[in-house]
């Protein structure tokens, strides 16, 4: 019997999860030079049609179907989505597996999306919507079956890191954040550095678009979060107790940081606290307490700044930062369930060595951590190869230069030119602070 609340809950979040694509299309967007503002959102955009028309096709099969051997991948038997009557989850609280279906479709869509932020202002539009197929089918697809295809969510004993090491994994710490890290990392290498980075200031062009689409995905990841509980229940509303704290946690030590180390608190730098303490607890969220979350949050607070400055010393032009907000970020929530995670929580967890357990559940979150890293870092690079050999992948030097929206959709985030003569006018966004040291080189025109 369908339980009314579950699937209500379940759908709820499955729309503020979907919410936070157009808030990551703002929030990117405004961290880019003007010139190429639209064509950043439209990657994200795009992820929606692409990543969605597949999944309904054979990615919630591959996912979620019967496991084909060894916890790696499902089968075809949910080919075309065609279950509108199936049910899934435990006989005492089942949802239809539409909903369920949906809500993880919103999972992988964002996750393509993140990885954007690595190569804004230096991808062709339509080799992007090629990779992001290739990269959805081999990369995103097999990780959420390791990660999410856990029992009474699979036909039979599902992925490898949930059934079978008994990694603890929330929401997605592997197949959302550290894929999403690792993955930036290999495309940002294929593609190579944008023109004149490091040595050009690059700052964001518009940041109230940045602290909008910030707060948009802080909205959203409490569906990300609780509704992964996938019930509206206890377990529903500590996990978005310890979501709300963790990222609070973060805005705080990360702007004492820019304080210490730069001088002064930027808005683009609460924004990015948020985001980092919202990722550091996604695995975490449902197997610890308010006091873990807010230590979690505390610690990607500082960590994730950290990992930006040390992108600037190993050379690699993650434009957005990718990597030190998902890749390190999702490591650190990963790992600190070794430490505080607690079962008073979740049955269904473990007590982490903070609370008696010892350092077998770290060992666990380190073997499921590195395979999520390893697998995402090679499969995207091969892939990402493959595109630029074939179709090519990156745009042309002069339309680098001169910025991609007009050559790539023949539009323009900002005509200002009809206010020109009455003096209203005004450049076509105002360059905004930097965001420290740490950020001073984002995009400015």
């Amino acid at each position: 019997m369908i339980n009314a609340g579950s699937t209500t809950w379940v759908l709820v979040s499955a729309a503020l999860v979907m919410l936070m694509t157009p808030g990551l299309a703002l929030f990117y967007g405004g961290l880019v030079r003007s010139r190429s503002v639209l064509n950043v959102m439209m990657m994200s955009v795009m992820c929606l049609g692409v990543v969605g028309v597949l999944w309904v096709l054979y990615g919630y099969s591959l996912a979620f179907g019967n496991d084909l051997g060894g916890g790696l991948l499902g089968g075809f038997e949910h080919v075309g989505l065609r279950d509108s009557a199936a049910l899934v989850g435990p006989e005492s609280d089942r949802i239809p597996l539409m909903a369920f279906a949906m809500f993880q479709l919103m999972f992988a869509v964002i996750t393509a999306a993140l990885i954007s932020g690595a190569i804004p202002e230096r991808a062709k539009f339509w080799s992007w919507t090629v990779f992001i197929a290739l990269w959805a089918t081999f990369v995103y697809f097999p990780m959420a079956h390791w990660t999410f295809a856990f029992d009474g969510y699979a036909a039979e004993t599902g992925g490898w890191i949930a059934n079978r090491l008994k990694a603890l994994d929330f929401a997605g710490g592997t197949a959302v954040e550290i894929n999403s890290g690792a993955s930036a990392l290999a495309l940002a290498l294929v593609l190579g550095k944008r023109l004149g980075w490091p040595r050009e200031p690059m700052r964001p062009h518009n940041v109230p678009n940045v602290l909008l689409g910030a707060g948009l995905l802080w909205f959203g990841w409490f569906g990300f979060n609780a509704g992964s509980a996938l019930a509206a229940g206890a377990l529903a509303a500590n996990t978005f107790a310890t979501t709300m704290a963790a990222s609070a946690a973060a805005v705080v030590t990360w702007l004492i940081y820019e304080q210490v180390a730069d001088g002064r608190p930027t808005s683009v730098g609460a924004a990015s606290g948020a985001i980092a303490g919202l990722v550091a607890i996604t695995p975490a969220c449902g197997y610890v307490d308010t006091l873990g979350a807010l230590l979690i949050g505390a610690l990607a607070g500082v960590v994730c700044a950290l990992a930006i400055k040390i992108k600037y010393r190993l050379g690699y032009d993650d434009s957005l930062d990718v990597v030190a907000l998902h890749g390190v970020g999702g490591l650190l929530g990963m790992l600190m369930l070794g430490f505080v995670a607690t079962s008073s929580v979740n049955s269904a967890g473990a007590d982490g060595l903070f609370y008696g357990g010892g350092f077998s559940q770290l060992g666990k979150q380190a073997i499921a951590s590195g395979a999520a890293l390893g697998y995402a870092f090679v499969v995207t690079a091969v892939l990402a190869w493959l595109v630029s050999k074939t179709i090519g992948f990156r745009v042309d030097r002069e339309v680098e230069l001169s910025g991609v929206d007009e050559s790539e959709h023949a539009e323009s985030g900002y005509d200002l030119s009809t206010l020109g003569s009455t003096g209203r006018g005004g450049s076509a966004a105002g360059a905004s602070g930097s965001f420290g040291q740490s950020r001073a080189t984002r995009q400015e025109d």
